[in-house]
């Protein structure tokens, strides 16, 4: 793939991440504490890879306490974020990130403590699996508590031209 492929690819994501979040807000239940907190883990994890590709250290634990305005907050800047490096890889510019091709590895710690190596490509396909896969768990949840979940389906996004 291309970084230009990813760069849709976490189009998609940010508008399926807005979409949950305010289905949540819209709903009238009362959320439970790990349906919000399921939002922060996907966010807080955008955020950790983010950080581990540009060799930065962690600066949110991987399940955040938050509430639904921060997760709303946090969703903005992870797609501003990931656009700025998406845009950056794509057009090979020297900004304020480094300099990387999909195939660099990244050498992180995983949260346990023990050490990886991980081309660029696989982190961002990752990620975007990782964002589907817990945005699916809350979906679950609130149809659940008797609520209506977002529809984030790439395909409804594509159609309806929330995304290139």
């Amino acid at each position: 793939m291309e970084a230009t492929d990813f760069l849709r690819l976490f189009d998609y994501d940010a508008w399926a991440n807005r979409e949950c979040i305010t289905a949540m807000r819209l709903e009238n239940i009362i959320l439970l504490p790990d349906v919000i907190g399921r939002i922060a883990h996907i966010l807080s994890a955008q955020r950790l890879w983010l950080e581990r590709i540009l060799g930065q250290s962690p600066t949110l634990p991987v399940w955040p306490t938050s509430t639904l305005q921060e997760c709303g907050v946090l969703a903005e800047e992870m797609t501003s974020a990931w656009r700025s490096f998406l845009i950056q890889i794509s057009t090979q510019t020297i900004g304020a990130l480094s300099q990387r091709s999909l195939q660099d590895n990244v050498k992180y710690r995983n949260t346990k403590g023990e050490p990886f190596f991980s081309q660029v490509e696989g982190i961002l396909t990752h990620v975007l699996f990782h964002s589907a896969y817990h945005r699916g768990q809350v979906a679950l949840q609130l149809r659940s508590s008797g609520a209506m979940p977002a529809y984030t389906d790439f395909i409804h996004a594509v159609r309806e031209g929330f995304v290139d």
